[in-house]
């Protein structure tokens, strides 16, 4: 018994339900009824989507997981959880001039449980459960997919009736397997996409069960699912901006599915001035309006609490992020927008040249209708109109409701990304196609349907499906293992943007952190070629020059990269870095002090500007230019602001408690040197700097303690042997000075103090055995 249907098609004289079978079977070439049970097709697209994603469970952090991640201070128990709240996906405050304004303080909760149960940064745990959420999407894909190729029908007893299993299972398996979802599994800050699809889907399906046979329970019953539809909603936004659209396609749904609105009929009406429009269905429904409101509320509603959340300034983004955006001309910023829709149109249809990132010149502005890629956006457009004349003016209403939802999905998932309604911060990105995916596995499914239904050469059609499955099963495998590292993803990026300058940098930064310094320079300067403006890699480069002692060059590169963005607080600190080692020491500690200026929490610049150097000193007799200048009040002052911001700052406590020592303060080095081993009781350079000044002191029990303790830490350093012999000196404990300065030089044979110190202890023992014969 099937008492209660929901389906558009008026128009059509056959049944709804014919119409479902005749799709359905149109596809029975593809796929044996063995699987069609929907615990079977669930339990094998789930496996087919973990098979093609498995290969990335060990890898690395690799890219924006670093930022969003590893060095997220949200994810670490010190954190309190509220700050969540209050912070964007990054970790900085939503109320800082730059922050992105990611509001995703679920899918940051989850990173934080990740983190807690793999007891730290261990990114085995973050990729398995990013794997998994696919699999569970792709599993929950069966049902939507259902409601899409099937409708809503339903049991006496209120249980829907899969209608469409063939379709539904092609669908599936189409969407678990498409490589360009690669991005947002194998990548960890890819969860925040697939935590948002999880909830828009439930979303969709809570709305879908508004309308089940369960209305004689009365008003109450549907009102609560539209309800729990809003809140689902309202959850996939917190994982991500993109989930508030599933209101807009549960609206769409209810419209044209539910109330059968035929658009068409409709216009026609209005243009003719007939009088039946009086008496549309759909503007004496009550529950729809009632649901309308519902949603239209809901909708505002989010978005004015995330308004509130957020605050009134929009997020900050720079030209190289979205050059078409910053476009004088309204025109070329209109072509270029719509030739990025075209590219991720293809990235749909042949996700074969996937990167992982597509600014910084990856695809050049289109400046004139005279460009040869106008053909792509003209094609797109072309097709979509095809297909929204299909779905308005099709005779077949089952027709007009797969191709109108199918394009739902496409669009309106895509609208935040779409520069339409606000500037966004990227030209192309996989991973918002993720949601919009869906649209195009149910276009492409029903493609397949009707394709079969004309033509004889149905075994060419399976051909040809099971052949796209496979490939793009083996492209989600090959690409999952290139997401493993950091090395492969940046290396993938060449061939398919070899003119994006943040590829190049990239792999420049990486091969750097390997120590291969030559083969990053090269890079580097790639990257400053084809961005003569990108200062990050003018930074970095101008970095790698300064330790490389090619300081001219060196000070070019990072002068030009703060005349480019003054603000640029890490370059004026680096500048300043050349400057001291050019013996410039007025510029740099201007640099520093400009460094600081733009970055108040800013502990190494603190530490550098204290340690500014005189000419000609080498760093074991160093004195301090503060100290030359008689400034130690101001070179301690710098050095506790650094521990101020950073307590973990060894260096600095270091400094702080030699200047002391050497300048005679030895009760305030003492005292100095207490607090930093409290902070850092492990620090094996702190204790032997405490142990010289309570060796100066006379406190001599306590001082070898900590010597023996600083040696046990770091039993190499000739230094630590040597100056404990030292203390054994003075304190009269002959035999065990001679120990450790033999030790001392057998570590360092060069070291011209401790062979002077070693032979004043022996001249003293020689003449102590004369006086005993």
């Amino acid at each position: 018994m099937i008492p209660n249907q929901h389906n558009a098609g008026a128009r059509s004289h056959q049944p709804a339900v014919f119409r479902m079978a005749m799709l359905d079977t149109d596809l029975d070439h593809i796929l044996p009824s063995s699987v069609l049970p929907p615990f079977w097709a669930k339990l094998v697209v789930g496996l087919v989507a973990i098979v093609c994603f498995a290969r990335s469970y060990d890898g690395d952090f690799v890219f924006d997981d670093s930022e969003a991640v590893v060095n997220n201070k949200d994810l670490q128990a010190e954190t309190p959880l509220g700050d969540l709240w209050h912070h964007d996906f990054w970790g900085s405050r939503l109320s800082s001039n730059t922050s992105h304004k990611s509001y995703r303080p679920l899918t940051v909760l989850t990173f934080r449980i990740n983190y807690y149960l793999s007891g730290g940064f261990h990114p085995v745990g973050f990729h398995v459960v990013n794997i998994l959420l696919h699999s569970g999407i792709s599993v929950l894909m069966v049902d939507v997919f259902s409601v899409l190729f099937g409708g809503l029908q339903y049991t006496s007893k209120g249980r829907r009736l899969h209608l469409a299993p063939r379709a539904s299972l092609l669908a599936a398996l189409l969407f678990a397997v498409h490589p360009v979802h690669t991005e947002c599994v194998a990548g960890v800050v890819g969860r925040a996409d697939l935590l948002c699809a999880l909830f828009f889907l439930l979303s969709f399906l809570g709305y879908c069960k508004a309308f089940r046979e369960s209305n004689k329970e009365g008003a109450h019953s549907s009102t609560f699912w539209v309800l729990l539809s809003i809140f689902l909603g309202a959850v996939a936004m917190l994982c991500k901006e993109q989930g508030i659209t599933v209101l807009g396609l549960n609206a769409v749904f209810d419209i044209l599915v539910i109330g059968k609105f035929n658009v068409l009929e409709i216009v026609q009406k209005v243009l003719r001035k007939d009088k039946s429009l009086e008496n549309l269905g759909m503007l004496r429904n009550g529950g729809l309006l009632f649901r309308m409101t519902l949603l239209t509320s809901g909708g505002a509603g989010m978005l004015y609490v995330r308004w509130r959340i957020m605050g009134t300034g929009p997020p900050a983004f720079t030209e190289v992020d979205n050059p078409a955006s910053f476009a004088d001309s309204m025109l070329v910023r209109a072509i270029n927008y719509n030739y990025y829709y075209s590219l991720n149109a293809w990235l749909l249809l042949c996700p074969w040249w996937l990167c992982f990132d597509w600014s910084m010149g990856c695809i050049p502005l289109i400046k004139s209708v005279s460009d040869w890629r106008v053909i792509a956006l003209a094609a797109l457009w072309f097709c979509l109109i095809g297909l929204i004349c299909q779905a308005l003016c099709s005779e077949d209403g089952h027709k007009r409701r797969i191709l109108t939802l199918g394009l739902g999905f496409l669009v309106i998932p895509f609208l935040p990304a779409s520069n339409l309604f606000f500037r966004v911060g990227f030209v192309v990105a996989e991973r918002v196609l993720y949601l919009p995916s869906v649209g195009y596995c149910v276009l492409l499914t029903f493609g397949f349907g009707a394709l079969s239904k004309h033509t004889r050469k149905k075994k060419l059609i399976a051909a040809v499906v099971l052949g796209i499955l496979f490939i793009n099963m083996l492209r989600c495998v090959v690409r999952s293992g290139e997401w493993r590292s950091e090395e492969q993803l940046f290396r993938s990026a060449l061939s398919v943007c070899p003119l994006n300058a943040k590829v190049h940098y990239n792999i420049g930064k990486n091969l750097a952190d390997k120590g291969n310094q030559t083969a990053a320079i090269r890079y580097y300067r790639e990257a400053v070629r084809l961005n003569p403006k990108y200062v990050h890699a003018m930074n970095n480069l101008g970095n790698i020059l300064k330790e490389r002692n090619e300081l001219q060059e060196a000070e070019e590169l990072l002068s030009l990269a703060v005349q480019i963005q003054p603000d640029f607080a890490a370059a004026w600190m680096n500048l300043g870095i050349v400057q001291n080692s050019l013996k410039r020491f007025e510029a740099a500690e201007q640099s520093y002090r400009t460094a600081i200026k733009h970055r108040r929490k800013y502990p190494d610049c603190y530490y550098n500007l204290g340690r500014l150097t005189q000419a000609g000193r080498g760093p074991e007799t160093a004195l301090h230019k503060y100290a030359d200048l008689n400034r130690h009040v101001d070179a301690l002052n710098a050095w506790r602001n650094a521990t101020v911001l950073k307590p973990e700052h060894s260096l600095a406590w270091n400094n702080m408690i030699i200047l002391l020592d050497n300048t005679g303060n030895l009760a305030q080095a003492e005292a100095v040197g207490r607090e930093a081993l409290e902070l850092i009781p492990n620090d094996h350079s702190l204790m032997f700097s405490l142990a010289n000044v309570l060796g100066k002191s006379q406190k001599y029990k306590e001082s070898e303690a900590l010597f023996l303790k600083a040696i046990k830490a770091n039993p190499n350093a000739a230094s630590y042997h040597g100056n404990l012999a030292v203390l054994y000196h003075r304190w009269g404990h002959l035999d065990l000075a001679k120990k450790h300065y033999e030790i001392s030089l057998q570590l360092d044979p060069t070291a011209s103090g401790t062979k002077e110190n070693y032979g004043l202890l022996r001249r003293k023992l020689e003449l102590m055995q004369k006086k005993d014969v």
